[in-house]
């Protein structure tokens, strides 16, 4: 109660900290009338005023809700639910026969000790007198019939029979139920394993359709297994698409942005800008001897290094000019498209994964989608760009110098040309709208018109009528 005086709650939103406030709204909760039950002392009643009867402190167990509250509260927060899951299981296996064998050490005195075989043993005999041996026997008796194994001497009276058929059903119900929550758990705890491997059984079955080559299959298996391995088999982007768009930006910031800011050309972008590019950058993996990409294969994005090491070859596939490592990049030039650079957006080189590589691959589309709303940092990455290709003598000055490129002119063209035809349609769905409303109108004036003939029609009627009489 002492706690719970100070335990802050929420309101509109905000922590709400004074205790004068915390003290009224927990006095005026049914938990705080719940408390001063459990707080009558009825241990005294059982211990020094002689009333043998343990029933009698039953109120404590009205502090049961605040367990399934710690048990709330953990399993979302602990980082192993399933195996918090299952120990709560345990735990309330052994509270449930712990139950059960004193309610049968109970029927067992009311009925009287000794009784008959079914009941618990006089404990006027020193071997039944002690009290783990009452807790042992009323224990192991309560588990084999709640178990429904049985080999418990049977009963002899009808309150006896009553009791172990109650016992008996409540036993299957609470046992069906627990069965039930494990099974559901371990089939939970399995669910990313089976998804995995449902994939592989597709692959392996489309590999084995097509007649792909045994060599083939093996690397596609061992990629598949490399992933597992590593606990690089989940879809980040399906992963993070529950969370609020803020969450999932402070999340990939603070996964990615370390290693987009390693590379040059993005060291002093706008924060905004690296935000845009963080939540597109896409985790790739590369297998022993694959290639990343190769001389003259058109430049559509830049690759991130995150952990590895690939290898600029030859032709060959086989002479090593240099080894990159974790936390370099390349590919950043071509995706830019920088006018004059005398690669165009053609790959200058060929590039190997040495081993197993971890890469974050950032696409065209999505750099030049993001500096849409950021055309002075588009600028400044363009600047650098060509200060990079001025100093490998990459750039041709006079093309670089000269006008606009004829292609971005054609690009901006169809571009104009699109956002024409966009506006074509709309402007023809108003007008069909338009035409829809004007129809409406007609149909709703005719109908008028004839309403008001009908009832003209009628009064003249009714007049002529009037004067022949």
């Amino acid at each position: 109660m002492i706690f719970r005086t100070r335990t802050g709650y929420l309101e509109q939103g905000l922590l709400v900290k004074d205790e004068l406030k915390l003290r009224a709204r927990y006095k005026g909760s049914s938990q705080f009338r719940l408390d001063l039950i459990c707080m009558i002392p009825t241990d005294i009643l059982y211990l020094y005023f002689g009333i043998k009867y343990p029933e009698i402190r039953m109120n404590k167990l009205l502090r049961v809700n605040r367990l399934f509250e710690f048990f709330q509260r953990t399993e979302t927060r602990t980082n192993f639910p399933n195996v918090f899951r299952i120990s709560n299981l345990v735990m309330y296996i052994v509270i449930i026969i712990h139950w059960n064998a004193c309610l049968y050490y109970s029927v067992s005195k009311a009925i009287g000790f000794g009784a008959d075989r079914f009941v618990y043993p006089d404990p006027a005999d020193p071997e039944f007198g002690r009290l783990v041996r009452k807790y042992a026997y009323s224990m192991y008796w309560s588990t084999l019939t709640l178990t429904t194994i049985g080999e418990t001497p049977p009963p002899e009276k009808n309150s006896e029979y009553f009791f172990v058929v109650a016992d008996f059903l409540i036993g299957v119900l609470i046992f069906a139920t627990i069965v039930g929550n494990v099974g559901s758990m371990i089939t939970n705890m399995n669910a990313a394993r089976a998804d995995f491997q449902a994939r592989i059984d597709a692959i392996k079955q489309y590999m084995s359709f097509r007649k792909v080559t045994k060599d083939l299959e093996k690397r596609v298996i061992k990629w598949f297994d490399y992933l597992w391995t590593n606990k690089k088999a989940v879809d980040e982007r399906e992963v993070l698409k529950f969370l609020p768009d803020k969450l999932r930006v402070e999340v990939a910031i603070n996964v990615h942005l370390d290693t987009l800011k390693k590379v040059r050309i993005f060291a002093d972008c706008e924060a905004g800008l690296l935000v845009e590019l963080v939540l597109k950058l896409q985790p790739q993996v590369y297998g022993p001897g694959d290639y990343v990409c190769k001389k003259g294969d058109i430049g559509r994005e830049m690759y991130i290094i995150k952990e590895g090491k690939l290898a600029v070859v030859a032709d060959d596939g086989v002479t090593q000019f240099v080894v990159l490592s974790d936390g370099s990049y390349f590919g950043e030039i071509s995706i830019l498209n920088i006018k004059g650079s005398k690669a165009g957006n053609r790959r200058t080189a060929n590039i190997r994964s040495i081993g197993y590589s971890d890469l974050f691959c950032l696409s065209k589309d999505d750099l030049m989608e993001a500096m849409k709303e950021y055309p002075e940092a588009k600028a400044l990455l363009e600047e650098k760009g060509r200060q990079i290709l001025m100093k490998d003598n990459l750039l041709d000055l006079e093309v670089a110098q000269q006008g606009p490129d004829p292609e971005d002119t054609e690009e901006k063209v169809l571009r104009i040309g699109s956002v024409l035809e966009e506006m074509q349609t709309r402007v023809a769905r108003l007008l069909a709208q338009h035409e829809a409303q004007q129809n409406r109108l007609k149909r709703r004036i005719a109908k008028l018109e004839s309403t008001v003939t009908s009832s003209t029609r009628g009064a003249t009627s009714d007049t002529l009528e009037k004067e022949e009489v």
